[in-house]
């Protein structure tokens, strides 16, 4: 009798996954940056006679849509490391275009290249748009007519407007220095004000929901703040001081007063004054002792991805071969597709199907509405473009398929750049392409499965059941140390966090052994009660006490 564990599958949403959410709080800010970023070039190409060099400034102009979560000094590595990526898979996209025509050979290359990019901007949580503009330029690039001696400068190009992208995505923080840490705090204050809310009762789905939300926003919170490094400022020690707060509110919710959590958080719009919150330095010497562990290794990072690898690896090349056996023109558009798919799970890359697939149907239906006047003036095709550019960022916050329905029609008069085309003939190459990624994409995923997602789940759970003993001793002891056990409350909260993203990445996987789902809710339930104890034992859950503000500009 076979004594394999029981597998489980999952159903696939279909109207949950077209349904329009909010849109982000800063919707315009990539959307106004990639205007900005992109014009200029254009504007110049289009002046020059030269908008067949339009793909190669793009791909370094399209950097700017990249790290507008992130902390300035963070943002100005992030965006730096995506610029040299974006360049460094150019130049190989080129390299091998000039060395060889052969579609299968191009296909393989392009497939390679998009696994690579996708674990990379995944481990190194590089953030929204993730591998899609990367794998979209390399991909392109690929099948773009070349000789060795054209390379550099093409390359050349992508450089110098990236460097002009860098300049465009860091030009806010002269106004604004602390902007991303302050909208990160202020989430973490709603989340968490809406939990207490609650009063912590209960265990219906709505206040698992909640108290998840809140822990998650308090950990992006700390993310962003730690972000910066080890030097800090007296606005970043006041923004730490709330962040505490919010983490005080989520372990003992029933103590917390939520009007004055979301009155922090309305003093941190704007630019006006931080909120200076009283209280003793012990509240901070946990992020001091965080702030001073060396961060994971990335080959550490990239273990865990390999099934998603192979996933983005074998779906895009098969797709792409799929395109080239129908004898479609552009088989980078099917192999983007499918790298477009993967998420953390099947039951998400499902969804992202059906978001790709819609928004893209859609799409081509906006560009044979637009083509007729874009065809008017290249002046005109420019302009569409850069409209396009704007709509994709504004609307893909409230969810993909509505970003994608611009996107499409962007990406086709890309490649009118360089010459008129028939639009028919676009039309139905991208369709066939769409559904051919999508179809091929989705069925590697759910061949190809993450077997090591049980595994992921075993360990988040003896990292939450360590922290919490740990913390568990500290409070038996007469009078622990303020740092030790503030450590350990710090350890535990990110603990949790990381052990309900990994349950719920574990949960939409397909064909794997039945989750520990009961351990998974005691051990949570445990370990906020611990954390409820800590935060008694430190006496930190007084919320009447001095409240000032200091005159820090953000």
């Amino acid at each position: 009798m076979s004594t394999a564990p029981p597998t489980t599958a999952r159903r696939l949403p279909l109207a949950g996954a077209l349904r329009l959410g909010r849109p982000s709080d800063i919707w315009f800010k990539p959307a106004c940056s990639v205007v900005a970023a992109v014009a200029p070039p254009n504007l110049t190409l289009l002046a020059l006679g030269r908008l067949d060099l339009a793909m190669y400034t793009m791909a370094g102009s399209l950097c700017a849509l990249y790290g507008h979560n992130r902390p300035y000094p963070a943002r100005a590595r992030t965006l730096a490391r995506v610029i040299l990526g974006m360049v460094g898979g150019l130049a190989l996209a080129l390299t091998a275009a000039s060395l060889t025509t052969n579609a299968a050979v191009l296909v393989t290359a392009g497939a390679l290249m998009a696994a690579v990019q996708k674990v990379l901007c995944d481990a190194t949580r590089v953030g929204p748009p993730g591998n899609v503009i990367l794998t979209f330029i390399s991909s392109a690039s690929l099948f773009a007519p070349q000789t060795l001696g054209q390379v550099p400068g093409h390359v050349g190009l992508a450089l110098a407007t990236g460097a002009w992208a860098w300049l465009v995505g860091m030009a806010p923080g002269l106004l604004r220095p602390h902007g991303p840490e302050r909208r990160a705090t202020a989430h973490a204050l709603n989340a968490t004000a809406a939990y207490a809310d609650t009063h912590g009762s209960g265990h219906g789905h709505d206040h698992d929901r909640a108290r998840a939300t809140a822990a998650a926003a308090v950990q992006a919170a700390w993310q962003s703040l730690l972000a910066t490094g080890a030097r800090t400022d007296r606005t970043r020690r006041a923004l730490e001081h709330l962040v505490v707060r919010a983490e005080v509110a989520l372990a003992a919710p029933t103590d917390a007063d939520p009007r004055l959590l979301r009155g922090w958080a309305r003093d941190l719009r704007g630019t006006g004054r931080v909120p200076w919150v009283a209280g003793a330095d012990d509240d901070l010497l946990g992020v001091d002792a965080e702030r001073a562990v060396p961060q994971r290794p990335l080959w550490r990072r990239l273990g865990p991805l390999t099934p998603l690898a192979v996933r983005t690896a074998l779906g895009c090349a098969l797709a792409g071969y799929a395109s080239l056996a129908l004898g479609v023109g552009r088989p980078y558009w099917a192999l983007v597709t499918a790298a477009s798919l993967y998420q953390a799970n099947v039951t998400l890359t499902w969804s992202r199907g059906v978001q790709r697939v819609v928004g893209n149907l859609v799409g081509v239906l906006v560009f044979a509405a637009v083509v007729p006047l874009a065809h008017l003036h290249p002046a005109v095709l420019v302009l569409c473009c850069l409209a396009f550019n704007f709509g994709a960022e504004a609307l893909i916050g409230r969810n993909y398929w509505l970003g994608s329905v611009c996107v499409t029609p962007m990406a086709l008069l890309i490649t009118e750049f360089a010459r008129t085309q028939d639009a028919g003939q676009l039309i139905t190459e991208r369709v066939v392409d769409t559904l051919v990624g999508a179809l091929v994409g989705f069925a590697t995923a759910v061949v190809v499965t993450d077997r090591r997602a049980g595994d992921r789940i075993e360990h988040a759970l003896t990292a939450v059941e360590r922290a919490r003993e740990q913390a568990a001793r500290l409070l038996a002891e007469p009078q622990p140390a303020p740092r030790a056990l503030q450590t350990a409350r710090r350890t535990l909260s990110a603990a949790l966090a990381e052990l309900r993203a990994t349950a719920d990445a574990a949960s939409g996987e397909w064909w794997q052994r039945a989750l520990p789902q009961e351990r998974v809710v005691l051990a949570e339930q445990s370990g906020h009660r611990t954390l409820a104890a800590t935060v008694r034992r430190q006496g930190a859950h007084s919320w009447d006490g001095a409240r000032t503000t200091e005159d820090v500009r953000p």
